[in-house]
């Protein structure tokens, strides 16, 4: 089990929370839940409901869409992230490549957070933004080479 401390520490080193002083992450650790999963496990499955997200400490994943592998994610990526701004099904399933220590976080605490700490909320519409640029640049390369 990591301690409060270590998970400000790794927090603060998410893009997500970079920019929000320590305090503040304190708050976040707090409500961020330590869980593990193994080689071959879904943290989430694309069109079931979700509440949470997860923050990789360790291990890497693949997000699968329509049963295709798009992209591989690591320690310090967020998964999920999406659910914590709505209630729509998942968009996308992850599956873990290897064994995968996370950072559990639940909607309705999160968006306490968000509420009082408007940083907290930037920083998510930043990682949002800046993961829809990256997405649409991969499929308009894919698009454009001769098939």
């Amino acid at each position: 089990m990591i301690s409060t401390v270590e998970k400000v520490l790794f927090l603060k080193s998410v893009d997500l929370f970079r920019q929000i002083p320590g305090d503040d992450l304190v708050r976040v650790a707090e409500i961020a839940e330590q869980i593990t999963f193994n080689r071959g496990d879904e943290l989430v499955v694309e069109g079931e409901p979700g509440e949470s997200m997860y923050l990789l400490v360790a291990g890497k994943v693949e997000i699968i869409v329509g049963g295709e592998v798009l992209v591989e994610f690591g320690e310090k990526e967020c998964v999920g992230e999406l659910a914590i701004l709505d209630s729509e099904p998942r968009s996308a399933t992850v599956r873990c490549k290897e064994p995968v220590a996370a950072l559990k976080i639940e909607r309705e605490e999160f968006y306490e957070l968000m509420i009082e700490k408007t940083e907290i909320a930037i920083g998510m519409i930043k990682v949002l933004t800046r993961r829809i640029r990256e997405m649409t640049t991969k499929t308009s390369r894919a698009n454009s080479q001769p098939g």
